[in-house]
């Protein structure tokens, strides 16, 4: 992926080898000055992402990941080997705010930006509070972070994101921002929704 306004590049992996060839792969994509390489390995080996850190810091890439854990102790294990050098907390997949708020400080603690993770139904509208989370309360930068947008979706949700300005505009109404819009449940509950008896 490309970030416009930023001009950096990144290459999404997606498990796809293992720690040697990531390396080696990553080492051929240098001449494109690529910022990261992301989830370059399975996204439980803590210490393939280690390694892999380690071979391509003297490269100046790092390594983004955690879309894929759980809770905070596997982000610990990430942050104390020097696995990743951007936190992708994804809020679906964490256990809740206090969960996700509690990353977002060990972050911070290892020096490491927080880059939510986006893109599914309804992921844009509740990494936005995140990410203004980190930048109002806990880390006060704007720099070496991004969150990711979809341009899909927001129409099935009460409060739908917005981007303006290539960043995200604070939410109208209070609460998460996840509300769907009852329609939109009506027409895509399975298997009774509208969407299945036509499809």
């Amino acid at each position: 992926g490309i970030n416009a306004e930023y001009g950096k590049q990144w290459y999404q992996r997606r498990v796809r080898g293992d720690v040697k060839d990531a390396v080696t792969r990553m080492k051929q994509l240098k001449v494109y000055d690529p910022y990261w390489i992301e989830e370059p390995t399975s996204p439980d080996d803590v210490d393939g992402h280690a390694q892999i850190s380690q071979a391509l810091r003297e490269h100046g890439i790092g390594v983004a990941t955690g879309e894929m854990c759980q809770n905070r102790v596997m982000f610990k294990q990430f942050l104390k080997l020097h696995a990743m050098q951007f936190c992708q907390i994804d809020s679906c997949r964490i256990g809740g705010v206090s969960e996700v708020l509690a990353i977002m400080v060990l972050a911070r603690k290892f020096g490491v930006p927080v880059v939510p993770h986006a893109g599914g139904v309804g992921l844009c509208e509740l990494v936005r509070h995140y990410s203004m989370i980190d930048y109002v309360l806990i880390s006060g930068k704007i720099d070496d972070r991004m969150c990711e947008y979809a341009e899909h979706l927001h129409e099935h949700f009460t409060d739908p994101a917005v981007i303006r300005n290539a960043r995200y505009v604070l939410p109208d109404q209070p609460g998460f921002s996840c509300e769907m819009r009852d329609d939109a449940i009506e027409c895509y509950q399975f298997p009774k929704g509208s969407y299945w008896k036509t499809s």
